[in-house]
């Protein structure tokens, strides 16, 4: 017998909706096994996510929120066929190693970036190395972002970072409004090695270091990579998968 689990967000659109396709299930027999439906928005999808990246189930969101990039549109009437027509898309989310100020290591992981903020009014002074290889060896800015293919189209797109297709391995590194050097446009580099990020100046120039929503404070260096170990499996409905999601906003940007 197939194993459906259901969560959604906790107002009162979502409650609605996770009551409906309650009855719905019910009533009709679903042809997967392990799948979790999340009912809510992209935060509430990533909340999800990440309490329970060690299972193998698969996520079918459904969104009660806003724009709801990484869910699918609600539909009571064809929720049986959506489920079990879906098609399954893996991710891996980033890994970040935080070492603060008093030398203590904090690790969590991102599904759509590591944002590097400042903390202060101060601009932030950075390092950046790829690999072996220093990337940039003084960015005075507002911060950094590191963001994977399938967070591209969101923080990462706002400050004018490029949109990554869903299979290309890399992931994108984007400064947030660069004041020295002022025409630095970021980095797109393979998801194999590591990014590291120094704070050249923490004590007057304190900065935040943040896994998608999760953030650390007092960051004096922080290693970014792929923890290729852990996969997310997240079904969409026919024809409107995440690869096609972004391949529209790549051509929305290029008409724009």
């Amino acid at each position: 017998m197939s194993r459906i689990q259901i969560i959604s967000d906790k107002n009162q659109k979502s409650l609605k909706i996770k009551s409906s396709i309650q009855k719905k299930i019910n009533q009709n027999k679903i042809k997967r096994s392990n799948v979790t439906i999340v009912i809510g928005g992209d935060g509430f999808m990533l909340q999800t996510l990440k309490k329970n990246n060690k299972t193998n189930n698969f996520f079918y969101g459904v969104n009660s929120g806003n724009y709801g990039f990484l869910m699918n549109k609600f539909s009571l009437k064809n929720i049986i066929s959506n489920l079990n027509k879906a098609k399954m898309i893996s991710i891996s989310p980033l890994e970040m190693v935080v070492r603060n100020n008093k030398n203590k290591i904090k690790k969590h992981i991102a599904i759509n970036e590591v944002s590097i903020l400042r903390q202060s009014r101060q601009a932030a002074s950075l390092s950046i190395q790829y690999g072996s290889k220093q990337i940039i060896k003084k960015l005075v800015s507002d911060g950094v972002l590191v963001s994977t293919p399938a967070g591209s189209t969101a923080y990462n797109l706002s400050v004018h970072g490029p949109i990554l297709s869903l299979n290309s391995k890399k992931l994108s590194i984007s400064p947030i409004s660069p004041f020295r050097p002022r025409r630095w446009k970021g980095k797109i580099v393979s998801d194999r090695s590591k990014i590291t990020i120094k704070n050249l100046n923490p004590k007057k120039r304190p900065i935040s270091a943040v896994a998608d929503n999760i953030e650390i404070r007092n960051a004096k260096n922080v290693i970014v990579k792929t923890n290729q170990k852990i996969k997310l499996n997240l079904l969409y409905d026919k024809n409107k998968s995440l690869q096609k999601k972004i391949k529209l906003e790549q051509l929305r940007r290029e008409t724009s």
